[in-house]
């Protein structure tokens, strides 16, 4: 399968209510969606989902786009995309870090892949080891009163599991909202809590211990990414589970945040992970290890949904569920038919490729003129 073309496509998508998180409030998620067709006609797509610019990382839509058009494009035109290992080491060698642009196109040659195969990506990745993967709800609402709203219509619903964004306000705010959560949701629900890297040690510390008589599953990045020693420290000092997640984007990061300890649950991201590839390579890390593993998202359409999910039903240490409710966030969708959720969790998919099929008219409706 020879490639012969490679377009770019960025769009913005707003969300359906604003989500507050430490480093922003986000109103809209851009993207750059990647087709990558072949000689004889046959079309992948891939995804890079970015909150309002280069906010969660380095990259934005814009730059994932012009990575690829001038330094990836170029070169992969006449490849042969049924040798994905092989491009995605000659990319990681031509164009250094930029994995969100990186991951976009390693995505379309699975979903060309797959298509080329007539199986799921999932199969390409030694089958399915779960039908369905639980569903983590995210709260991140500015009004205390419309996130117990929202989390009780959720639970009506069927969700049975709650992410909470934190660190955009003082500790006693937030300790009081996981405290009213917890009271409207019941003791059967499971809570989390996401910083984002909005705390210093003593203040993680703090805010953790304060946190303890609700029960959590676990907190997520609750330090910087650049404070590895500290995420350490804080896992061992507390007893709820410690999860890296903007810490751990690499195999070198898996790898050197199992050597150190105290950290027990690693975050997967394909973006930041530069696609499926590393993705699945650090769920190896981690389950020789002794750790597991959660999918998380960028909140992308049901494109890239897809092709996180090929992943949270591949990976064995994925024991605690994701966070792939992107479409359900999001105002609108690229593709004719979105990916399926019920009862709590997102259900697998078994169509070719990624399981979906890109609706272009859709997505012009989003895109922006260039």
């Amino acid at each position: 399968m020879k490639i012969a073309d490679v377009r770019l496509i960025l769009a913005d998508i707003p969300v359906k209510r604003p989500h507050k998180m430490s480093f922003t409030t986000l109103e809209a998620v851009n993207f750059a969606f990647v087709r990558v067709e072949t000689a004889d006609g046959l079309v992948g797509w891939g995804e890079a989902a970015c909150l309002g610019g280069p906010t969660w990382s380095e990259e934005s839509s814009e730059s994932v786009a012009v990575t690829i058009e001038r330094y990836i494009a170029p070169w992969l035109i006449g490849r042969d995309a049924t040798r994905i290992e092989a491009v995605s080491r000659e990319m990681a060698k031509r164009v250094q870090g930029n994995p969100f642009a990186r991951a976009a196109v390693e995505m379309a040659l699975w979903d060309l892949n797959g298509k080329a195969l007539g199986v799921p990506v999932h199969r390409l990745l030694g089958g399915r080891v779960r039908e369905s993967v639980p569903l983590s709800w995210s709260l991140a609402v500015e009004s205390p009163d419309a996130e117990v709203a929202e989390a009780r219509e959720k639970v009506a619903q069927g969700h049975r599991i709650f992410k909470i964004k934190t660190a955009a306000h003082p500790v006693a705010h937030d300790v009081e909202r996981v405290r009213r959560l917890r009271e409207a949701v019941g003791p059967d629900v499971s809570l989390r809590v996401d910083a984002n890297q909005g705390w210093d040690r003593a203040t993680a510390l703090q805010a953790i211990r304060a946190l303890e008589p609700f029960h959590l599953d676990f907190v997520e990045q609750p330090v910087a990414r650049w404070d590895g020693e500290g995420l350490a420290e804080i896992a061992r000092a507390v007893s709820v589970p410690v999860m890296a997640d903007e810490s751990c984007c690499s195999t070198h990061d898996a790898l050197a945040i199992a050597r150190r300890g105290g950290v027990s649950i690693l975050a997967l991201k394909l973006t930041k992970s530069a696609g499926i590839l590393g993705t699945m390579a650090i769920a190896r890390i981690a389950e020789a290890a002794g750790m597991s593993c959660y999918v998380g998202c960028m909140i992308e359409t049901s494109l890239g949904t897809a092709a996180y999910l090929q992943v949270a039903l591949a990976a064995a240490p994925v024991t605690w569920g994701c966070e792939l409710f992107g479409p359900l966030l999001l105002a609108g969708d690229v593709v004719r038919r979105p990916v399926q959720y019920a009862d709590g969790v997102i259900l697998a998919l078994d169509g070719p490729g990624l399981g979906v099929e890109i609706d272009e008219t859709l997505l012009k409706e989003w895109s922006r003129a260039r």
